[in-house]
């Protein structure tokens, strides 16, 4: 039978009708009643299926059956997602001991079965997949509010394999017993999955229900209870598998990856060059688009109408239909809109060199996205894909039209929240349509005015997209950095057709998903493209007062569609041990998760409440982790007696904490990230952060992995002038750490200097880098030699900044640094971003405050950003006692009287100094 521990040596009592029986807890009172009611007698560890609600979604056909994540009270005659009569398995279990080298027993817990997992610890899924806050789940609810640590994951379920890994995912090939999964709950057969009755039974280890082996799937036990062949079968022995699906995991046959372009051809956009950028990176990525020879292509433009292109096989060159009706919108020869990019590449090419010209005498200053939507949409919603809109203007034509609504007064004030907002719901609606036809919007936005981001995001929100801005683009300065990232949107490994659950062991729950999707029913988020740059989190609560396992469980099942046309399920699972100490919980949380994990559920209630409160959020969020972190584990009772707690342990008179306890190693970073935060673009506040951009830096954060967040909160500068001879050559170093080295050449990095004022010098150059953007900030008084290096000239005084380029060769410290500015630009995946940077004179008060927000140890001027690091560092270690400085120390970074020093005493090496 399976090994439990302790068994109770009296049958519990019945329990009347609709309730279970509870020994009481240390404080004498029982959990709150918990759905499903059990019959008397019955052991409540094997019935662990979770309730759902009748009526709740189900995929049509797809046999990815949902497992329901809420715990809710169970409807009479209600089945699993309205699958009326489904009986919930009930095997009774004999009981055992705990086997040899079984994690110890949860002491305080109420006297009940603690299922004793014997699992493999080792098995990990690799952290650029799935990275946890903390390596503990806390065994009760009691504990977790004890801890005060954010519990949750960030996951990036289609994460590039990086050069020499040797953990790329494993591909299984379902053998005669089909794909094994528990039949109670659809979770997959995983390494974590205990085997019983030498082999012939699984216990489940999200619902633990019984589940018989497939006779084809049959395999003897080893002396330690695990399957003799576990280590020829991937999905018992890795955390991240691939299945190839079999037919009933189809609702049609896999669609060919189809690329639909919705490009805006209003004056803005010729003026500009984006027309030519948009025709140059389109070419550039043609060759390598997935899904050759099936891959389909299709253009349509707009301005004041809608210009649809025949690109038929055969053509000499494409034929453009315009419909200037924009209410009664038809599609003219609706089958040559999209066609089959190997068969009519002469007449695509034809179209890609023309348009840049095509509009060069336009005057329309309008641009109807909203009709070109729709006729977009019914060109592809047949078989689904990638659409491309690329706008310039402010739509003011047909549907989804939208009025300018900036307003500098509410700037600053908690009503610039409904600046944040959508000002139309047409966009998140006709969104929940494209995301049901299986098409993902990834959005370019290029405006030179407002162009309210905060309503056209919702496209790409909803439908799994992503957004970008380039604001006051030119085809000249922004050109090469918008055609990488374009080209990297349509080349990269994409799965279409997607989608995602992700469940977990009864008695946690996950509460809140963050990233691009819609979610149906209440825990199946739909993607119709999911790529390698795809990231999603999400928050586990305790959804019992105790978590009756050793180990707590989490698996993500995506479900999609190859761009070979492959149906595919990649599950991810992952065991963590639960633990009855605080101190094992709060020890293990790796702080870069948690500030990525904050930034995420910070961004909600920015766009629910207000900024404000999302500052205070992760205020209050950073002083409760510090203050548990130091309060050590609360006595435990041992025999009835309560153990003395140690005396450092004790609170300091008045109800603070010690300040004098140093905050642990593992948490150092997370003020600094913390502030970081509150200063970011995202969420600062004052007066100088337009609206668009603020939207623009919400969406990107929100979709962030956990290293590029880290970067984006906490930019990294370099400097420049005084560098060492090897920055920017290729280096073996043998502590790569990532301020060390960058690229896939291991490109040395230079020194990383603190975000302060301080460490900026009029004799010096500084290159800062925040994963999105980089500032090359140039001292009035810096070495002429190094200016022509670098410029071309001795002097940038007096010179058009516009005109002024950056060199990439010819000498050795452009190529130095060239190789630096690239690398940081390089990751595991084959299509490198091109970044661009911005030339910042000392002195140029514009470029110069944008600049001086990301100098995050400062003290800044709006409200709750006047605390420098040092101040923050102090408030935290009180445990939030007393307030942010009156006024900002050195005045608002960027005030005209405060010329840079030399900086003083030597900068840190990697990472700011740590104080406290």
């Amino acid at each position: 039978g399976p090994p439990l521990k302790n068994p109770p040596s009296h049958p519990p009592p019945p329990a009347a009708p609709g309730q279970r029986m509870f020994t009481p807890g240390p404080g004498g009172a029982p959990p709150p009643p918990m759905a499903p009611p059990a019959p008397a007698g019955f052991n409540p560890a094997a019935n662990m299926a979770p309730q759902q609600p009748p009526g709740a979604f189900q995929q049509p056909g797809a046999g990815f059956h949902p497992a329901p994540q809420q715990q809710q009270q169970q409807q009479p005659g209600g089945g699993f997602y309205g699958q009326p009569g489904a009986p919930a398995q009930q095997q009774q279990q004999q009981p055992n001991m705990a086997p040899p080298g079984a994690a110890p027993g949860i002491p305080g817990a109420p006297s009940q079965d603690i299922f004793q997992e014997n699992i493999d610890h080792s098995i990990q899924v690799p952290p650029r997949i799935l990275q946890f806050t903390s390596k503990y789940i806390p065994a009760s609810a009691n504990l977790g509010h004890q801890c005060k640590v954010p519990l949750g994951a960030v996951i990036r379920p289609m994460a590039p394999c990086g050069v020499g890994d040797d953990d790329e995912v494993k591909v299984v090939q379902p053998g005669a017993a089909g794909i094994v999964r528990c039949k109670r709950c659809r979770t997959y057969i995983n390494a974590f999955v205990t085997f019983l009755e030498n082999g012939r039974r699984w216990r489940c280890n999200i619902c633990s229900g019984l589940n018989e082996v497939p006779a084809p799937y049959f395999c003897h036990l080893d002396e330690d209870g695990r399957r003799r062949d576990r280590g020829a079968r991937p999905e018992l022995s890795e955390g991240v598998v691939e299945y190839i699906a079999p037919s009933e995991y189809m609702v049609r046959p896999p669609q060919p990856p189809s690329y639909f372009f919705v490009i805006d051809v209003s004056a803005t956009s010729v003026a500009s060059g984006m027309l030519k950028s948009v025709a140059a990176g389109i070419s550039a990525s043609l060759d390598s688009l997935p899904g050759s020879p099936r891959t389909q292509v299709g253009f349509l433009t707009y301005d004041d109408s809608v210009h649809y292109y025949s690109l038929k096989s055969g053509l000499s060159s494409p034929q453009m239909l315009v419909v200037a009706d924009l209410v009664e919108l038809f599609v003219p020869a609706p089958d040559d809109l999209l066609v089959n990019l190997q068969e009519s590449r002469d007449v695509i090419d034809v179209f890609l060199e023309n348009l840049p010209s095509m509009f060069e005498n336009t005057r329309s200053q309008n641009a109807c996205l909203g009709p070109a939507l729709k006729a977009a949409f019914t060109v592809t919603k047949h078989i689904g894909g990638k659409m491309c809109v690329f706008q310039s203007v402010l739509p003011t034509l047909g549907d989804g039209a939208l009025a300018p609504r900036e307003n500098v007064q509410i700037m600053g004030t908690p009503d610039e929240i409904k600046l944040l907002r959508p000002a139309t719901t047409w966009y998140k609606d006709t969104a929940v349509e494209f995301s049901r036809a299986q098409i993902s919007v990834d959005m370019f936005l290029f405006p030179r005015a407002y162009v309210d981001v905060a309503s056209l995001a919702d496209l790409p929100k909803i439908t799994a997209g992503t957004l970008h801005t380039y604001p006051g683009f030119s085809h000249e300065a922004d050109g090469p950095r918008f055609e990488s990232e374009l080209c990297r949107a349509l080349t990269q490994h994409t799965a279409f057709e997607a989608v995602m659950r992700i469940r977990c062991t009864r008695g946690m729950r996950l509460s809140n998903f963050y990233g691009n999707f819609f979610v149906r029913g209440t825990d199946l988020l739909a993607l119709p493209n999911c790529t390698a740059d795809s990231v999603f989190a999400f928050d586990l609560v305790h959804d019992e007062q105790n978590v009756s396992s050793s180990v707590v469980t989490i698996q993500s099942a995506l479900l999609y569609t190859s761009s070979e046309g492959e149906r595919r399920i990649r599950v991810v699972t992952q065991a963590i041990p639960v633990s009855s100490l605080a101190s094992d919980v709060i020890r293990t949380v790796d702080a870069d998760t948690v500030a990525a994990l904050l930034a995420k559920q910070a961004l909600d209630i920015s766009l629910k409440t207000n900024l404000d409160n999302a500052r205070n959020k992760l205020q209050q969020a950073c002083v409760e982790l510090i203050r548990a972190s130091k309060g050590g584990d609360k006595p435990r009772t041992v025999s009835g007696y309560a153990a003395p707690p140690h005396m450092p342990q004790q609170q300091q008179p008045g109800g603070g904490v010690d300040e004098s306890k140093p905050i642990p190693d593992n948490l150092k970073l997370l003020p600094l990230y913390t502030l970081g935060l509150m200063k970011n673009v995202a969420f600062r506040g004052g007066t100088d952060v337009h609206p668009d951009e603020r939207v623009h830096a919400m969406q990107r954060l929100n979709n962030m992995g956990v290293m590029e967040s880290k970067h984006f909160i906490y930019p990294r500068m370099f400097s420049l002038h005084d560098m060492s001879p090897s920055a920017g050559l290729p280096c073996n170093i043998e502590d790569d750490g990532e301020d060390k080295v960058a690229g896939l050449d291991s490109i040395e990095l230079p020194r990383v200097l603190n975000l302060t004022i301080d460490r900026l010098a009029s004799n010096g150059i500084f290159l800062l880098d925040n994963g999105l953007d980089m500032f090359l900030w140039v001292g009035r008084s810096s070495d002429p030699a190094i200016l022509n290096s670098l410029f071309g000239t001795n002097s940038l005084e007096n010179v058009d900044m516009s005109q002024v380029k950056l060199q990439t060769s010819g000498n050795d410290l452009a190529s130095r640094l060239h190789a630096i500015v690239s690398a940081l630009r390089e990751d595991n995946t084959p299509q490198n971003l091109v970044a661009k940077v911005t030339i910042v004179r000392e002195g140029d008060h514009l470029l110069e405050s944008r600049f001086f927000w990301h100098l995050i140890e400062d003290s800044a001027s709006f409200n709750g950003g006047t605390f420098s690091y040092e101040d923050f560092v102090q408030f935290v270690n009180s445990g939030g006692q007393g307030g942010p400085p009156g006024a900002p120390s050195r005045g608002p970074p960027g005030a005209p009287n405060m010329p840079p020093q030399m900086g003083q005493g030597m900068p840190p090496q990697g990472m700011p100094p740590q104080m406290g």
